[in-house]
């Protein structure tokens, strides 16, 4: 066995784990980290793909009384189907345009300096919603309306481009359409679901020739970090935004941004 290997696994887990569901772009930080740790050839774009299901699962684990809970009312429950229907209203347009542009997009847009550039554009966007005053319309995930998962929907379409953040993307797109924080929040972790989902079984299907079991080991370290990660990282962020803004994860989009773009250009 591979200690290094298995060291960059553990690496890589982690900062999947910590950074999908913040506003600072899991995707840029895997193509930034796996650069650095010279991790980025096929077999580990591939490992990349299996990590951020881990990632996904720690939220259907953390919120899996509320996802049961949907399932059961799906057809007695009125807030029930009005939740599905929002997912699958806010899910399709990602979806559709990343079914369309996937391998151009992994090809050309998958590269640190278009991160650092999505990063730095990521972080004024941050700054300049949160700078505008704003009437909080809607409090909680179960008042929302298929108008506002669309919006929400199109605002995700931007995280196409890596380094921009799905999160982020969502959370500020709710912002926008007048979601609290909390609700904005939730949202988002709820809508990563379908379309990690999604993408994950995609980017599998595409690469399933590079999948060996005496990758199993590597495979499975990321994987558990990532779950473990991710957990922690759905469980504190409600509470941090709370009493916080988003303010602090733009200068760490700036700061990091203008790193990367030094470095790497």
């Amino acid at each position: 066995m591979d200690w290094l290997v298995i060291l960059k696994a553990l690496v890589l887990g982690v900062v999947e784990g910590v950074t999908e569901f913040l506003p600072i772009s899991s995707t840029g930080h895997l193509i930034i980290v796996g650069d650095l740790l010279d991790f980025n050839d096929d077999k580990g774009k591939v490992f990349e793909i299996v990590i951020q299901l881990g990632a996904i699962l720690a939220v259907v684990w953390e919120y899996r009384a509320r996802l049961l809970g949907v399932t059961r009312g799906l057809f007695t429950d009125v807030r029930a189907r009005r939740f599905v229907v929002n997912l699958l209203v806010a899910f399709l347009p990602a979806a559709m345009l990343g079914l369309l542009f996937h391998d151009t997009i992994k090809a050309y847009l998958f590269n640190p300096v278009t991160v650092a550039i999505a990063l730095i554009a990521g972080g004024l966007v941050i700054f300049w919603v949160e700078s505008r005053h704003r009437s909080v319309r809607v409090a909680a995930v179960d008042e929302m309306g298929w108008r506002d998962a669309l919006l929400i929907g199109l605002a995700q379409c931007v995280s196409l481009i890596p380094g921009t953040s799905r999160a982020g993307a969502t959370i500020i797109g709710g912002l926008l359409t007048g979601l609290s924080r909390k609700a904005a929040t939730e949202f988002s972790f709820f809508l990563a679901i379908p379309i990690m989902f999604a993408a994950t079984g995609l980017d599998l299907y595409k690469n399933y020739e590079l999948l060996h079991a005496h990758d199993l080991p590597v495979f499975a370290t990321g994987f558990v970090m990532a779950f473990i990660s991710a957990l922690l990282v759905v469980k504190g962020l409600l509470r941090y935004i709370a009493h916080h803004t988003f303010s602090a994860f733009a200068w760490y989009r700036l700061v990091l941004g203008a790193i990367v773009l030094g470095y790497f250009w």
